[in-house]
């Protein structure tokens, strides 16, 4: 899947931006949402159960909805997640990314260089006094000892995602954009592209062509394939 072309963009890049989606997790055991036949693609859709609506008037459900269908605990970083890692700490990489598994930490991604652009289900906390709250706790119950509801820190609909405008400057920066593993329908994050400096290339990998008005290179098929292949200085 990988040509010289493309390995060198890789070589000489120096602010590589990933931008990722629920592809780079599949290969780690986690559903892609809105592939067919994925959490996107039943009879009762999520867009209720994971939104601030929900969460104020029937919190049960939505508890019932995430605790179901949302956690994988036991799920490890796949060669995706390790070479997206390995060039971070190289200082050559950075990712945003639109999943919440907390997969890119559990490879060695630093803070410092992930933006989980719609938070991370592992992060829980009482609505009202905002206390951490682990996940074992909140396994066992949506309420928590001084009797206040928990709930994850993501982006529900109806909210803003977060750290947009330190994404935005991320991208900025890139002398390179990769994207991998998402459909790219989800706004603001395909928006984000709108900020990269016109003579910076950019690409994709995913099993999909995506739609976009900007000049992407598409590679299609298997983003496992490609990083497995992908050589890091």
């Amino acid at each position: 899947m990988i040509n010289d072309t493309v390995q060198s963009l890789f070589d000489n890049a120096k602010k590589i931006v990933f931008l990722t989606g629920a592809g780079v997790s599949t290969a780690s055991g986690i559903p892609d949402y809105r592939s067919k036949g994925g959490l996107y693609d039943q009879k009762v859709r999520p867009e209720y159960l994971l939104s601030t609506e929900a969460l104020a008037n029937e919190p049960a459900k939505m508890y019932q909805f995430i605790m179901t269908n949302m956690y994988y605990p036991e799920a490890k970083p796949n060669v995706i997640h390790e070479k997206m890692a390995a060039l971070t700490k190289q200082k050559r990489a950075k990712i945003i990314t639109q999943n919440i598994d907390g997969l890119h930490q559990k490879a060695g991604v630093s803070p410092t260089d992930l933006i989980e652009f719609h938070g991370n289900i592992y992060d829980l906390y009482t609505i009202k006094s905002h206390q951490k709250v682990d996940y074992k706790t909140y396994q066992q119950s949506m309420i928590s000892q001084n009797g206040e509801l928990i709930r994850p820190n993501i982006t529900l609909y109806g909210e803003i995602p977060f750290m947009v405008e330190s994404a935005i400057k991320v991208m900025q920066a890139a002398d390179l954009v990769v994207i991998v593993g998402t459909s790219f329908v989800v706004y603001p994050f395909a928006g984000l592209i709108d900020y990269v400096k016109g003579d910076v290339p950019i690409m994709a990998i995913n099993q999909e062509y995506i739609t976009t008005t900007h000049h992407i290179e598409q590679i299609i098929g298997d983003a496992s394939q490609f990083f497995t292949e992908l050589k890091i200085k």
